[in-house]
């Protein structure tokens, strides 16, 4: 495209000082990392820098001047709309800076000097020979024709300044995406300056390589922490002090950098209200009104090779520093990374007291997790992060075993990482309760047993000669104790340790807690079984609320089988259920009269029917079967009197036996 040299009031700036280099960096676990910079500056200069658009709100949240012989004057930096801003209030808009021809159309009407003629532009036009410029003169309108390297200059110096500015707002705000922060200082000599800001970054994310000893005793495991840093500040750093920070610390953002407007209430003006009348059209004939309607959700693997060369030591230990709530390791050698790089840098190298161990976690599982118990010997918190295990013996020497997570691990505190399945040993398990009474005490009409409900676990494991500790955890029972010792209870619940020698065992882990169970003698609801008469109840279904009726005598003879021989109450109980033996006997009795006296009272009844229907000498017979159904009756009810009064007396007997 044949360029247009638009010459403008020229403005000259100061060229901006050199940016305040990066001399320190603090990434956080908590998003955010803090940029340090210093440098000496000469007197009256002002300390530069650029930051990405989105990291100013923070920059004016947290920026912190350090002059020790000058005085911070304030902070200047381009607007929010950079573009918006330079173009508020002039005829011309970003898309008019596409061509040459464009940008003086925009500008139609202003005073220009083209080819040696001034006058107002009237229309641009791009043509074969260059670009014509129709300009309106006081005799007329003048057409010019600019080649290559002509000029065109506006005579409005205030415009052109404007029109100046708006570009290059355009240029910055569509070449980049930051912004670059003044602060301005006043000073009398040169001194040294820091200025410290927190930005929003990426969490620094740390992965772990672990290389752990065989199964056997206890021994020592090598723990290495490398950090996977992204310098997404916008500045390179050259040789930095990186510091790597672990931690909770609050985060807040607020808009500082947008310009907000409050919205007010808007308040009409107040004018005439106007008269409106419809014109009278007459009177029309009234329609009838309508009819109503109606409504209507890899097995770790293990490569026997030759021993490999030892694990190279990493670089020399970050520098750890604890306190409340956090912990920062500050890498020993400067760092250098370009911005938009990543890298992945060593930060700890220690030696951690460790165990392999077996661990189950899922109880119906056919075989444990392969772990290994790490404890954390060194001065401060190990943060969270990926843990890839290496073996360090025999066969395991070298090879990958598998990953972990290892979630964060304050000093002196103990981990297990599980990292694989061992699919070499099998686990079976069964799951019993049982229910046994351990004390008996007695209220008006019923028994009350203290029983002891077992739960247990039982898992058969074959370990197949193999040996080593066992951790098993189990989720609690609310209102239930163990009865196995636990090592420890967390999260996880219960965690208990044992010990596998090779040869096959079943580990019986148990949990027992105590209930009431009540055993009703009678129902208090007939009133007292002395006064009670078979004549006046529904004898079939009120047995079962009888003393010695169905039922309760079998659950005092279970209880008393399960009874402990010194449990309290058991003599009591004891006479109770032999009183109950005999009520039962007798109440077995009685049922047997009653239904016998049902059976001739049913015979009765059709001995009854007989004699009404017949007539004659069959008449006479069915008066003499009448006679005889009348007399068993009344028999069968006296033989079911004495069985009911001799199963009374029993009653009298169980309530005897029965402590008040």
């Amino acid at each position: 495209m044949r360029r247009l040299a638009l010459l403008l009031t020229i403005l000259t700036f100061p060229a901006p000082a050199d940016e305040l280099p990066v001399t320190g960096v603090v990434m956080s676990s908590s998003g955010l990392m803090q940029v340090d910079r210093g440098a000496t500056l000469p007197a009256d200069a002002s300390a530069t820098f650029h930051v990405p658009v989105e990291a100013v709100d923070d920059v004016l949240k947290s920026l912190l001047v350090r002059d020790p012989a000058g005085t911070v004057e304030g902070v200047r930096l381009p607007a929010r709309d950079l573009a918006a801003e330079a173009f508020r209030g002039l005829p011309l808009k970003p898309d008019d800076f596409e061509n040459r021809a464009a940008l003086l159309n925009a500008l139609r009407g202003q005073v220009v000097e083209a080819g040696g003629t001034t006058g107002r532009i009237g229309e641009a036009a791009e043509t074969e020979k260059g670009l014509r410029l129709a300009l309106i003169t006081p005799a007329g309108v003048t057409s010019v024709l600019l080649g290559d390297g002509a000029e065109a200059r506006l005579q409005d110096a205030a415009l052109a300044t404007r029109v100046a500015r708006a570009a290059e707002a355009l240029a910055t705000a569509r070449g980049e995406d930051g912004r670059l922060i003044e602060v301005l200082l006043r000073g009398t000599s040169p001194r040294e300056v820091a200025v410290t800001t927190v930005l929003p970054a990426p969490v620094w994310k740390p992965s772990w390589r672990l290389v752990v000893p065989s199964s056997g005793s206890p021994s020592q495991a090598r723990l290495q922490g490398w950090a996977v840093v992204e310098n997404l500040s916008g500045a390179d750093w050259d040789r930095v002090r990186l510091t790597l920070v672990s931690g909770e610390a609050a985060s807040l953002h607020q808009p500082l950098y947008e310009p907000i407007r409050v919205p007010r209430q808007e308040l009409p003006l107040r004018v005439a209200e106007g008269v409106r009348v419809e014109a009278d059209t007459g009177p029309r004939p009234v329609p009838p009104p309508p009819a109503a309607e109606p409504m209507s959700r890899s097995r770790a693997y293990e490569a026997a090779r030759a021993a490999p060369a030892p694990v190279a030591q990493a670089a020399a230990p970050a520098l750890a520093a604890a306190s409340a709530g956090r912990i920062a390791f500050t890498l020993p050698s400067p760092v250098s990374m370009r911005a938009g790089m990543t890298a992945n840098l060593p930060f700890l190298d220690v030696e951690l007291p460790a165990e392999r161990v077996w661990w189950i976690q899922d109880l119906v599982a056919r075989h444990p997790l392969q772990a290994v118990r790490i404890t954390n010997a060194s001065a401060g918190t190990l943060p969270d992060g990926i843990v890839t295990v290496f073996g360090a013996e025999n066969a395991e020497a070298g090879a990958w075993l598998g990953d972990a997570e290892m979630r964060a691990l304050p000093s002196g505190q103990p981990r297990l990482l599980a990292f694989g399945r061992d699919r070499d040993v099998l686990v079976t398990s069964s799951r019993h309760e049982a229910q046994r009474a351990v004390a008996a005490s007695f209220r008006p009409g019923q028994v009350a047993l203290k029983t002891l409900q077992t739960e247990e676990l039982a898992l058969a494991i074959d370990p197949r000669g193999a040996r080593g500790p066992l951790l098993i955890d189990l989720p609690r029972r609310e209102g239930a104790r163990p009865l196995f010792p636990v090592q420890s209870e967390g999260d996880y619940g219960l965690r208990h340790r044992a010990a596998l020698d090779g040869t096959p065992v079943t580990l019986r882990l148990a949990f027992e807690r105590e209930a009431e169970q009540l055993v009703t003698i009678w129902d208090a609801g007939l009133g007292d079984p002395l006064l009670l008469s078979w004549r006046s109840i529904e004898v079939q279904p009120t047995l079962r609320r009888l003393p010695g009726g169905p039922g309760t005598l079998e659950s005092l003879r279970a209880a008393l089988d399960g009874m402990p021989p010194d449990a309290p109450g058991r003599d009591p109980l004891a006479r109770l259920t032999e009183s109950m033996a005999q009520a039962r006997t007798l109440l077995d009795a009685f049922t047997a009269q009653w239904r016998a006296y049902a059976t001739a009272e049913a015979a009765l009844n059709r001995a009854r029917a007989a004699a009404e229907d017949r007539s004659g000498a069959a008449k006479e017979e069915a008066r003499r079967a009448l006679n005889r159904a009348s007399l068993e009756v009344e028999q069968a009810g006296t033989r079911a009197d004495n069985a009911w009064e001799a199963w009374q007396r029993a009653v009298q007997g169980v309530l005897a036996s029965t402590p008040r």
